[in-house]
């Protein structure tokens, strides 16, 4: 059985919560891959500086401490 692409799930790089297409409140394409974000303050936050973000996960496996959320 094939799985619908809108129920799987996505870690929101700034705050790390677990979200859906359909539960992210806002989404982002960054060098050709799509983030999906819990809230508008995280969307925000990665777009200020995405490279926090994403070196933060690729190093420790989690966002920065003090997410925005």
């Amino acid at each position: 059985m094939k799985r619908n692409p809108d129920e799987r799930s996505y870690k929101d790089p700034v705050c790390g919560m677990v979200v859906s297409r359909l539960t992210a409140v806002a989404e982002v394409e960054y060098q050709r891959k799509t983030y999906y974000f819990c809230a508008q303050v995280c969307r925000d936050a990665f777009l200020a500086d995405p490279q926090r973000y994403l070196r933060a996960h690729r190093q420790h496996g989690m966002p920065p401490k003090q997410p925005p959320c």
